[in-house]
């Protein structure tokens, strides 16, 4: 069997990680199938094949765009695949093969105002009327739909009333780099002691409301408190109004923007933490928060569904549109009151890139023959 993934959204952060680690443990496990990755022109030198059955083609084709729609399929077809994976929420709707496709969330379909955009509004909403449209076709006519958690499953089903038997979830795993502690480094990134927030900053993220929480954190100790609050993600027009933020709030002295980071800096970052802070108001399944578990770091939590399902009980729960339960979590973190690390990693443990390697790859067979 031919198996395509489209790999071109190979080095964005959270569906990028998915992409390579899918990539890094099927190529360890199928030892029968053979394997095409199609990637941009900014990855394809770079990107080196697991082994003599796989091969790379180059799909210099954007994503989220209208020639993605034409050219993706074509360049599918070429290959004759007996199956392709989309590992993200653009499947091609005029591709006429077996194909399955990963859903990670659904927050596209829930955040529509203006600040969830670079585009006018009227731009926006037709974009988005195009993906829901990408998705209704899409989805229905995939062999199987990979959903991350099973909050996404039901949001599929309840979006787009698809079967629930055609849909498995297959959970996500803390890369082997991370969880290893003696990629550690002793000396501290950040010198005060800080509250660690890692992931972008679009508006289901609910970073203006831990802003206002933190300032709040700070006004309940009379601004004698001398922990920081560290942001970390790539610069884009979102961080860039979050520091316009901090400047409105006066908090330029108290918020760090700490900008990207590589896996050992964050080793580091999640090391040393107070506490990793998780606000958000939507999520498909919280990789960093499993990030920071892994590493004995305290974890604070929106009190949402997603959450309660990946996290269970090792994190601190707080109302994520409340300012003041914001605050009080932060204040109780410095307290302490942290599981221990041993109960934390085991826990995390059980969350495998390998396991979902195998799940995937039997979705795959299945799907093949269907």
């Amino acid at each position: 069997m031919t198996i395509g993934i489209d790999a071109r959204l190979i080095a964005e952060t959270g569906v990028g990680r998915y992409i390579r680690n899918l990539i890094r443990t099927v190529a360890a496990i199928d030892q029968t199938n053979t394997y095409i990755v199609y990637l941009r022109k900014n990855q394809f030198e770079a990107f080196t094949l697991p082994n003599r059955r796989w091969q790379k083609r180059l799909a210099e084709v954007p994503w989220h765009t209208v020639r993605e729609q034409i050219a993706m399929p074509a360049i599918f077809a070429r290959d004759t695949l007996d199956l392709v994976h989309i590992p993200y929420h653009n499947p091609p709707i005029f591709y006429q093969g077996a194909m399955v496709v990963t859903i990670h969330d659904l927050t596209i379909l829930h955040f529509n105002t203006g600040k969830a955009t670079n585009l006018p509004l009227p731009l926006y909403m037709l974009k988005r009327l195009g993906y829901w449209l990408e998705l209704e076709v899409g989805l229905r006519r995939a062999k199987r739909i990979i959903a991350v958690s099973e909050a996404t499953k039901r949001e599929i089903i309840d979006h787009f009333h698809i079967p629930a038997e055609k849909i498995v979830v297959t959970y996500e795993g803390v890369d082997p780099n991370i969880r290893k502690p003696d990629r550690r480094e002793s000396r501290r990134l950040i010198p005060e002691p800080y509250f660690l927030y890692v992931g972008n900053a679009y508006p289901h993220k609910n970073i203006e409301m831990l802003l206002r929480g933190f300032a709040r954190f700070i006004a309940d100790t009379d601004g004698k408190s001398e922990t920081k609050l560290v942001l970390v993600g790539n610069a884009d027009p979102f961080y860039r109004r979050l520091q316009e933020a901090v400047k409105s709030m006066e908090l330029s002295g108290s918020v760090r923007f700490f900008g990207p980071a590589n896996d050992t800096e964050l080793i580091n970052l999640y090391s040393h933490a107070v506490a990793f802070i998780f606000p958000s108001l939507m999520e498909g399944f919280g990789l960093p928060a499993l990030e920071a578990l892994s590493l004995g770091c305290h974890v604070l939590a929106s009190d949402i569904a997603i959450f309660h399902e990946i996290l269970g009980p090792y994190v601190t729960y707080f109302d994520a549109g409340d300012v003041k339960s914001i605050a009080t979590a932060l204040t109780n973190a410095l307290g302490g009151g942290v599981k221990t690390m041993t109960e934390s990693q085991k826990f995390v443990a059980a969350y495998s890139w390998q396991r979902m390697a195998r799940e995937t790859l039997d979705i795959y067979e299945r799907s093949a023959r269907l």
